[in-house]
């Protein structure tokens, strides 16, 4: 299978918001399409984050990954968030998510950034060792509080 890398902009929003929405469903959220694409426009429309997709020789989107950018005030650099990464289920294993990943780490590396931080779910395995596999370490040192208000 041929792989291409695109940046995702306003012209490919409906290819990634088809990926976004199944990934929200991945993390239990109910199906809503035009949400998705809402929320994904909002993000492109206000450069608040930077969406990588790859495509097969078809034209169809397998995997997409969403950065937003960050600061790291006890280094004084740019991080980026690597909030998002999904391939879609029949293009696992193909090399995707590896592509993605390294797409990431190729425009942190471009835009000066100290690095790339994420999370994931700890029942993820097969995520945390794509991570691994990639030289991310997971960090003992620090926990994540959240505070949920809505």
């Amino acid at each position: 299978m041929t792989l291409k890398l695109l940046r995702a902009d306003a012209s490919s929003l409906d290819q990634v918001a088809g990926l976004f929405d199944a990934y929200r469903g991945f993390y239990g959220q109910p199906a809503n399409l035009p949400q998705s694409r809402q929320f994904l426009a909002e993000r492109l429309a206000r450069d608040e984050s930077v969406i990588f997709y790859a495509q097969d020789e078809s034209g169809q989107a397998l995997g997409f990954v969403q950065l937003y950018p960050s600061f790291s005030s006890i280094d004084a650099h740019r991080t980026w968030l690597l909030s998002d990464l999904f391939t879609a289920s029949q293009a696992r294993g193909r090399g995707v998510g590896t592509l993605l990943m390294n797409a990431a780490r190729d425009f942190a590396l471009a835009t000066g950034a100290k690095g790339l931080v994420l999370e994931t779910a700890t029942d993820n395995h097969t995520a945390q060792r794509l991570y691994e596999s990639l030289g991310y370490v997971r960090d003992p040192g620090y926990y994540t509080y959240c505070l949920d208000l809505k």
